[in-house]
């Protein structure tokens, strides 16, 4: 998988991402290592030829690869990125527009992973509890200083990125942590 984080500007890639199934198998296929049809299924309650599909889909704009390991009908798929950015600044109207689409998809995925996670929270151990929330905050900052917080912020993640490709490397009681992390800016006053 490689480190970078490409820019996805071709409208039909971005397209493939409108749709919050193919967010959830994306984070199912990184967080694996590789994951198959079937594995996929298990996790999402949709059917095997379902996921199927959504896997091959997003092969087609190369953000998913077969992985070695396939046995029989069962292909093990990897992510072909550690992550992916989607920005509509600079595209034309068509790129636009499926940008936001994608952004659109992938905030539906994750508000509702967040809200179902914090509803079943209270079936976690304790530790668990206390170490998980939501928080937010309302500063004052300039857009160069946005730019260096998030950098900042993906310098203390990427401390732990090895985790991820190595299971030797993580800790006995480690678990599969999702931070989502968004900036927003208020509208100007008028």
């Amino acid at each position: 998988m490689e480190n970078r984080t490409p820019r996805i500007t071709d409208p039909k890639a971005l397209r493939a991402l409108a749709h919050p199934l193919r967010w959830q198998l994306l984070e199912i296929v990184d967080r694996a290592g590789t994951a198959t049809a079937t594995q996929c299924a298990r996790e999402t309650g949709e059917s095997v030829a379902n996921c199927s599909y959504h896997l091959n889909l997003l092969a087609k704009y190369h953000y998913v690869e077969q992985a070695e390991g396939a046995h029989g009908r069962e292909k093990p798929w990897r992510a072909v990125n550690a992550s992916i950015s989607v920005e509509a600044e600079g595209m034309d109207a068509d790129g636009a527009l499926a940008a936001r689409a994608a952004t659109g998809a992938f905030l539906d995925y994750e508000l509702n992973q967040i809200r179902e996670r914090h509803q079943t929270l209270h079936l976690e151990p304790a530790e668990w509890r206390t170490a998980v929330g939501v928080d937010n905050a309302h500063e004052f900052l300039t857009a160069e200083e946005v730019e260096e917080l998030r950098a900042e912020v993906r310098v203390l993640l990427d401390r732990f990125r090895d985790r991820k490709t190595n299971p030797d490397l993580r800790p006995a009681d480690a678990r599969s942590v999702t931070m989502f992390f968004s900036t927003t800016v208020a509208p100007q006053p008028d």
